[in-house]
C-alpha cells in the first residue's frame, strides 16, 4: 500500500479543460522540454501541481505515443530511476511471472491500457509483449492515474516516499 497524500486528493476531475497554460509551463519546466503529446495533468501532487499528464495517442507530426500517462514529478522520477538503476524492472518482471497476484494484476493494466487507447497496440508503456514490464516510470503513471493496480501499486511502495515532505519540487 502506497502511503503518503495519493491520487483522489491530485486527480484531475472529469470535464476539466484538457490542459491550461500554467500546467503547460510546469510541465516543460518539469521536463526540461516541451512535452509531446500532451492532452492533460492526470494527477497532482499534495502541492497541486503537476504529477502525471495523461499524452494523446499521435504526437502534433502524427508519431504514436505509446505511454498514456507520463510521470512529471521531478521528486517521483528520480525515485523510480532509483529504482530502476537498482534492478527494479528485473526484479518486478520476475515477481509478476512467479506471483499470479501480480501477474494478473499486470495482464489487467495492459488490457485497461489497450481499452483506453485502442488506437496503438501495447499495454503500459508501450508493452507489446504480454506479462513484460520495459519501464518503472510507466507502471507508476499508471498506478497514480489508474487506482487499483496492484502490481504499480507495489511499485510505488518502494519508491516511497512518493513527495517531498515539505515543498514542491516543482515550485518556480
Amino acid at each position: 500500500m502506497v502511503t503518503g497524500p495519493r491520487p483522489g486528493a491530485g486527480r484531475e476531475a472529469a470535464g476539466e479543460p484538457r490542459a491550461v497554460e500554467d500546467d503547460l509551463a510546469v510541465v516543460t519546466r518539469q521536463l526540461a522540454r516541451a512535452p509531446r503529446a500532451f492532452r492533460r495533468v492526470a494527477v497532482r501532487c499534495p502541492f497541486g501541481r503537476p504529477a502525471v499528464t495523461e499524452q494523446a495517442p499521435y504526437d502534433a507530426a502524427g508519431t504514436p505515443f505509446p505511454t498514456a500517462f507520463w510521470l512529471t514529478c521531478p521528486h517521483l522520477v528520480a525515485r523510480l530511476a532509483r529504482l530502476e538503476a537498482a534492478g527494479g524492472v528485473e526484479r518486478w518482471s520476475a515477481a509478476a511471472a512467479t506471483d499470479p497476484e501480480l501477474r494478473a494484476s499486470l495482464a489487467r493494466a495492459h488490457a485497461e491500457q489497450r481499452s483506453l487507447r485502442p488506437e496503438l497496440p501495447g499495454g503500459v508503456g508501450g508493452a507489446e509483449r504480454t506479462g513484460t514490464i520495459k519501464c518503472l516510470h510507466a507502471h507508476a503513471a499508471f498506478a497514480l492515474a489508474r487506482p487499483g493496480y496492484t502490481l504499480g501499486d507495489r511499485i510505488l511502495a518502494e519508491a516511497a516516499p512518493l513527495w517531498p515532505p515539505d515543498r514542491c519540487c516543482s515550485a518556480a
